[in-house]
This record gives structure tokens, sequence and C-alpha cells, in this order.
């Protein structure tokens, strides 16, 4: 007989869940930000390329599983304009490793008047706030902006970089070069920035990578920095190699939003995928009007991961996908 119709993580580990989401509500509750629930189907599915959605059925429409629940939070935002987080399970197709699985639990929430670092310093307050439940040291957390990153770990600038640099540069550290790159530098960035960018921080450290290129970020403000160059109000949070969570100081344009959409659909067809369907509510929410705000997305389980020092996401979950 199987033994896997036991949990993979261990009783200890659940508890250790159960105490984190504990924990996560009180420190929002302090804070007065409102838990909130959203339906975890929809009529419409993300335009990102590089995200699949599951999709289902009701009678004879065709719906999907949110690959995060922003879409709906953003309308409560523009509704009422309540600080609002949530934590909920949320689906990604194509997704499965050892930080991925396509069911995972997340942590989302919404800042109105926040910019980019205030939410940043709030998810360092987190973080810390759950650290005591494991082994952490989360004393020297790090930032770094996009363009330092790539220019201390790369040695070249990457909002002004061409294909043939990164090239190059792929070379020069003796990084692989994959088929199909060609002139594509948001491509090549990619490669460069999960090859040589993202191996360079430090092990055991919580490090933000903030300003990512423009096109990086299809639902985030855009501001100049430091060096004059456009960038996307955009944020990743690594521990070590790991990302943990992605924020942004919010898109509220109706038809920027809609131009930027159009344009990773214009990008999933050629590259043989079908366009996804555009979420006309958050885009009404949108033209109605959304408090200047910011928000977060948090991966839980790869959170979970770092608290307990587990080495695959399956280790913190009762049931993985190769149990169900």
């Amino acid at each position: 007989m199987s033994e896997h119709w036991r949990p993979a993580a261990t009783r200890e580990l659940i508890q250790l869940r159960a105490r984190m989401l504990r924990d996560i509500r009180a420190f929002f509750d302090r804070r007065g930000v409102l838990e909130i629930e959203t339906p975890l189907l929809s009529s419409a599915c993300a335009t990102d390329p590089n995200l699949s959605s599951f999709t289902s059925r009701y009678q004879q429409q065709s719906l999907f599983l949110n690959t995060s629940p922003e879409f709906c939070m953003k309308r409560m935002i523009a509704a009422y304009g309540d600080a609002v987080y949530q934590i909920c399970k949320s689906f990604r197709d194509d997704e499965l490793g050892p930080v991925h699985n396509p069911e995972f639990t997340i942590l989302e929430w919404y800042r109105p008047g926040f910019g980019m670092f205030e939410l940043m310093e709030e998810v360092s307050d987190l973080v810390s706030a759950l650290a005591r439940l494991g082994k952490l040291d989360i004393s020297g957390i790090q930032k770094i902006s996009y363009a330092e990153a790539f220019e201390q770990a790369a040695g070249i600038k990457p909002h002004t970089v061409s294909a043939d640099e990164c090239r190059d540069c792929a070379i020069r550290h003796g990084i692989e070069q994959p088929v199909g790159l060609e002139d594509a530098v948001d491509e090549w960035l990619d490669w460069l920035l999960t090859q040589l960018v993202i191996p360079s921080f430090q092990a055991d450290v919580f490090t933000y990578l903030y300003d990512y290129p423009k096109s990086q970020a299809a639902l985030a403000k855009l501001h100049l920095d430091d060096n004059g160059n456009l960038v996307a109000a955009r944020f990743e949070l690594f521990f070590g190699e790991t990302e943990l969570a992605n924020g942004f100081d919010e898109l509220r344009d109706a038809d920027e939003q809609r131009r930027r959409f159009e344009i990773e659909n214009s990008a999933r067809l050629a590259s043989g995928l079908q366009p996804s369907a555009l979420d006309e509510y958050l885009l009404d929410a949108l033209q109605h009007g959304l408090p200047a705000c910011s928000g977060v997305a948090l991966g839980l389980d790869r959170l979970l991961m770092v608290l307990a020092g587990a080495d695959r996401l399956e280790q913190v979950l009762a049931f993985p996908f190769t149990r169900i």
C-alpha cells in the first residue's frame, strides 16, 4: 500500500503554518488593515505571457482560477478606499518544482497612501514579526536597485543595454546561451537575472530588488530613477535565491492599463499562446478611480520554507501536487 495518503508535511510544520497564519492576522489587525475575501474564479485571466491559468466551466461559460486575487482586491479599494489584505489559494499552470506547486497560498495586501518604499518597510516589519517562529536572523535586510545589481554582478547597464551586450555578458561569464533569445532584451535580462544576478545575493539574507525595467511590470507606475531612467516602481523580496514577494506602486490609469494588457496579449500571440480575456471590471474600477496605493503579494508556502529551514516546497505542504 502506498504511503502517499499521508500528509507530506510533519505535524510540527502544520502547526508552524497555523501559528504563522495566526500571527499574520494579528499583525494586520493591529494596523487596522481589513481582511477580505474575493472569488477564486474569474471570467478574465492574466495577460502576462509568463503565466498560465487553469480553466474551468460553469454551464457554457469559460472561467479561470485566479493566478492572484489582485484584480478583485483593486476593485474593492476603488469602491471603498480601505487598506485590505487577503490570505487565499491561487493557481498557476505549468509550475511544479522545488519551489513551485500549481496550487499555492498567497498573502496579498494593498495600502492606500503608501509608496513602494513605505510598503517595503511594512513587508520587512511583517517578516521580522514572523522571524521568531523560525530561526532567522533578520538584522541584515538589504535593498539594491535592479540597475545596481546588474552593474555589480554582470557589469552591464540593464535599462540601456542591447541584446548583443547581453550576449557578450553571457559569454564573458560562461553562461549558457539559450536558443531563441536573439534580440529579445527582456528575455536576455530575465536569463541573466536568474543565472548571474540572483545567485550573487547573499545566502540566508533578505534582499529587496527594486526599480525594474518599465517593460517588466504591466501593473506598476513608472518613475525616474536616480540616473534619469524611466523605470517601473516594482520590487521583489528574496531570501538568498528564493523569491518571496512581488510588489508595485500601482498603476491607476485605465487607458494605460488597457494598452499594457494589449501589449502582453500581442506577446502571447507572438509566442504561440492564446490571448487572454481582459478584465473589463478592473478597467472600469480604474476608470472610476483607484486611490494612490501600493500592493504586494507574498508567497506563504515559500515563507514557511524559510521559517522552517526546509529545502523543498513539498516539505511544508500537507498535500502537494504529487499527493492529490
